[in-house]
């Protein structure tokens, strides 16, 4: 698998789910579900905050906050129902991939990173478009930041 691009913790992460079988991913795509964390009380109390990605099959709320110059670094917040595993692991995924790096490194990771994590024949192409259009909404806020 090629790397550019591709911040050092998510390519770990996309190792982890290439290095096993479907069901196995599978797997792993539940626990980042069950690790994905609570909204801090500042957006838990304040759901407006949070922006919706209607893409998404299931409800999955995402907000971020943007560092100072010259780093930018990002911080991303997501929330999910329980009752939605998949949408949760993916957002579990970027958060664990993504959270904290810069601005600059974020808006270059390649759009087609959901494809390689190898789920593509296990989960339905609409949550899979799900993925993507979060880490294309987590662009798109960064660049209107600008």
């Amino acid at each position: 698998m090629t790397t550019e691009a591709i911040p050092s913790k998510l390519a770990e992460i996309i190792d982890d789910f290439q290095d096993l079988t479907e069901p196995d991913r599978l797997q792993l795509l539940l626990d980042f579900s069950r690790e994905l964390p609570e909204l801090p009380e500042r957006y838990g109390e304040h759901p407006e905050l949070l922006e919706r990605v209607v893409e998404c099959q299931s409800p999955l709320f995402l907000t971020m906050e943007i560092g100072d110059a010259p780093e930018r670094a990002v911080h991303l917040f997501f929330s999910a129902p329980p009752e939605a595993p998949t949408t949760r692991g993916f957002a579990g995924v970027l958060l664990e991939g993504l959270d904290g790096l810069p601005a600059a490194e974020l808006l270059a990771v390649p759009d087609d990173v959901p494809d390689r994590l190898g789920l593509t024949r296990a989960i339905t192409p609409l949550r899979m478009r799900g993925m993507s259009a979060m880490l294309g909404r987590i662009k798109r806020k960064i660049r209107e930041a600008q």
